[in-house]
This record gives structure tokens, C-alpha cells and sequence, in this order.
């Protein structure tokens, strides 16, 4: 067989004709992107067990108790994936964030030091979706490349789809500015009980449902055919 000519199989027919030089997978189900995306109800309930050990523990005794059983709980969740060959992404986010704010009230010896890292973490990432929108780069299609659509930005070239991530993108930065809000108004108030608790409640559900408003958004949008602008006679 000479360089360049197509294979053949033993019938002399090429096994390859008929394929579509790329076949596209279809996308996972929304509830397969939630679940990937959460960690399933599980790695969200993991994943609160240690700001709720906190918490409760800091109400019954004091910072230090309080912080010991954070971080101890936040291993064991870890270690206890990791013998279960089970994904431990969301366990060691947890836990790094869990180590880096129990370090930090640990040193300062201030309850409220605990939420610090989550509160200029959820500011720095808030502007950050703001400015990419402002400069017509919205960081939720570049996300929803990476993890919905295996690396493809075909996106990029439908004017729908970037207007539609540029106004997700204001939302996420809207809501995530929002909800940091509120826990540093408490940060500051010195009402650390209260924003232990605002940091369970705004944390999964705002995520939960924005995901969802993304997936929904972008989904319809890939539902309805693009009208071809009609050439200039």
C-alpha cells in the first residue's frame, strides 16, 4: 500500500467510510454536569462537615478545640475517600481551604479569622468574572469549554452564545459578590456564630442554582438554530 492511499479491510472496502472525521459526543445530562460539578450529595455534604464541627464545637467550647476538630474531620473525610478509591478533588479543596483559615484563626487567636481565606477568595473571584465580561471574555463560556465541551470554544464564533455567557457571567459575579457581602458585614460586626452559619447557606445553594440558570441558559440557546445573517445584494 503506497503512502496516502486509504486502508482497506480484507473485503477491499475502507473500514473508515461513512465516519464523520470528528464525531461529537452529545453533552452530559444536566444532572450528570450538577452531580460532576457538586460532587453529588455527598461531596456536599462532606464538604460542610467541617465549617458545622466548627461551628458547634467553637459555640460549646472555644477556638482551639474548635479548629482541631475542623481540620481532623477534614482529613478523615479526605483519608477515608482516598482508601475507598473514590475522586478526593472536592475532599482536598475542602480541606485546604479548612487548613488555611484554621492556620489563620489559630496564629490571631480570632474566631472570625476562621472565614477570612472564603471571604477574599469569593471578592478576588467576583471581580474576576466581572472583568472578563467587561472585556468580552466571559469566564463562564472558557469554563463551560473546559468542562462541558471537552475543550472545544466553538462559542466563540456564535454571537448568541457569547451574549449569553457574557450575561451569565454579570450574574455569577453579581451573586458571588453578594453573598461575600453578606459574610463580610458579619466579619466585621464580630458576629462570628452568624456567619458560620451564612457560610453553610451561601454556599451550595446560590452554586446549585446558578448552575443550574448556566445550563439551562446555554442548552436553550444550542436548541434554537442560528438565523444566517442574509448576504448584502
Amino acid at each position: 500500500m503506497t503512502a496516502g492511499q486509504p486502508r482497506t479491510d480484507s473485503t477491499g472496502s475502507d473500514p473508515t467510510a461513512g465516519r464523520k472525521p470528528e464525531e461529537e459526543e452529545p453533552l452530559p445530562s444536566l444532572t450528570e454536569q450538577m452531580a460532576e460539578q457538586l460532587g453529588g450529595w455527598r461531596g456536599m455534604v462532606e464538604s460542610s462537615v467541617p465549617v458545622v464541627v466548627f461551628v458547634a464545637v467553637n459555640i460549646i467550647t472555644e477556638l482551639r478545640p474548635a479548629v482541631i476538630a475542623s481540620v481532623a474531620v477534614a482529613v478523615l473525610i479526605a483519608a477515608v475517600r482516598l482508601f475507598q478509591r473514590r475522586p478526593v478533588r472536592h475532599a482536598v479543596n475542602g480541606l485546604v481551604g479548612i487548613g488555611i483559615g484554621a492556620m489563620i484563626a489559630w496564629r490571631t487567636g480570632d474566631e472570625r479569622d476562621f472565614y477570612l481565606p472564603g471571604i477574599l477568595y469569593g471578592i478576588v473571584y467576583g471581580l474576576v468574572l466581572l472583568g472578563s465580561a467587561v472585556i468580552r471574555q466571559p469566564l463562564v463560556g472558557w469554563i463551560w469549554s473546559i468542562i462541558a465541551a471537552g475543550g472545544r470554544s466553538e462559542w466563540r464564533q456564535d454571537p448568541r452564545l457569547v451574549r449569553t455567557f457574557t450575561r451569565l457571567t454579570v450574574l455569577w459575579g453579581v451573586v458571588w459578590l453578594a453573598k461575600v457581602g453578606v459574610q463580610a458585614g458579619l466579619y466585621l460586626a464580630d458576629k462570628d456564630t452568624a456567619l458560620g452559619i451564612a457560610r453553610l447557606l451561601l454556599g451550595y445553594p446560590p452554586y446549585a442554582l446558578l448552575l443550574v440558570i448556566t445550563i439551562w441558559a446555554v442548552r436553550r440557546v444550542n436548541r434554537v438554530p442560528s438565523v444566517p445573517t442574509p448576504l448584502g445584494g
